[in-house]
């Protein structure tokens, strides 16, 4: 029986002590905090528990205290006592609200999550870089608070404070700041820190704070139009088709000048030989004219189009450069995140 319960146990955090050495910062100075850690390596809690304590009343960095307050939560939680493990992970997370607990089981996962609703902290403060104009767009921001609270976030620069948002929340909080002064004007370029400060019912009082560096640029201006997209100026004459009517002309009158011949009969002899010469003339200049390139003409459809095309890019530059006046008064509002904190 006592064996199966042994096993239990290793169960329970077989897979939390590599993982717990892997976690927090890189090297710790501490030999006593070493040792508890590799005390619990080996599975040997009670000297992990005895050198953790210890080594909490030496002298310790901050990331060094919140790593020995982690690893006696691990100690409580494998041993079966949870109150001791929410304890110490409460200090922990006071210590480090951003730590997550590396790889563990489900029960300690649950002693932490325990902690965290035990406690007022703001986790993951996030000001996500962002690049917008003035007045259209906003700097994403979001975190987590674990408990209900009043929650007040503020930009500050200098003599500077902005009220971002104030409400009473817990949970996931997401917003989005214009970067506006009260009077709609674009905050002035310059460093800013995004504060975001949780009080409690029980007055307990939580704050977290992320860089950013906002400069100010111009808006580029749109291009005039020389033509509109999908839309051609079509040729304002045309040529017309190829006519054969000076021909049939010709026939006409060459026809009718035979006839009145034919009537004169009196007269046909003496004067055939020179009625043949002009009716072939005639038919000849017919032909000739027939063949001759037709000149060009107006063509009064395309005229008409050109025109309302010409009307249509006229007004679209005008509404151009309306917008280019508009634009050149606009400021182009870039936010950059110093250090973490943002993406």
């Amino acid at each position: 029986m006592r064996l199966c319960l042994w096993a239990l146990v290793l169960g329970s955090v077989v897979a939390a002590p590599a993982a717990l050495a892997q976690a927090g910062p890189a090297e710790i100075q501490n030999a006593t905090l070493r040792r508890a850690i590799r005390a619990y390596d080996n599975v040997d809690f009670n000297q992990a528990l005895a050198l953790g304590r210890q080594a909490l009343r030496e002298r310790l960095t901050a990331p060094e205290r919140a790593r020995a307050y982690e690893l006696l939560g691990f100690v409580h939680g494998a041993t079966s006592q949870p109150d001791s493990c929410i304890a110490a992970f409460r200090e922990m997370i006071l210590l480090d609200p951003d730590r997550e607990l590396p790889r563990a089981s489900g029960r300690i996962n649950g002693y932490f999550q325990a902690a965290l609703s035990q406690v007022l902290v703001v986790r993951q403060l996030q000001v996500d870089s962002a690049e917008f104009v003035a007045g259209q767009g906003y700097v994403p921001i979001r975190f987590t608070v674990t408990s209900s609270a009043r929650v007040r976030t503020r930009a500050v620069s200098g003599t500077t404070t902005i009220l971002i948002d104030s409400t009473i929340t817990v949970g996931q909080v997401n917003l989005r700041w214009p970067a506006q002064l009260p009077s709609g004007e674009p905050v002035p370029a310059g460093r800013y820190a995004i504060q975001v400060e949780a009080r409690g019912a029980g007055q307990s009082l939580f704050g977290a704070a992320r860089q950013v560096e906002i400069t100010q640029g111009v808006v580029d201006t749109v291009a005039h139009l020389t033509a509109l997209p999908g839309y051609e100026y079509l040729p304002e004459t045309e040529i017309p088709p190829q006519s054969w009517r000076p021909l049939g002309l010709a026939f006409l009158y060459t026809g009718a000048a035979t006839a009145g011949a034919l009537a004169l009969q009196g007269s046909l002899d003496a004067r055939g030989g020179a009625l043949a010469v002009v009716a072939v003339g005639t038919l000849v200049t017919g032909f000739v004219a027939s063949l001759r390139q037709p000149a060009p003409q107006p063509a009064e459809a395309n005229i008409l189009y050109n025109q309302l095309l010409r009307e249509q890019l006229s007004r679209r530059n005008a509404e151009i450069q309306r917008e280019n006046v508009a634009r050149r008064q606009a400021v182009q509002i870039r936010v950059v995140p110093v250090g973490g904190g943002g993406s």
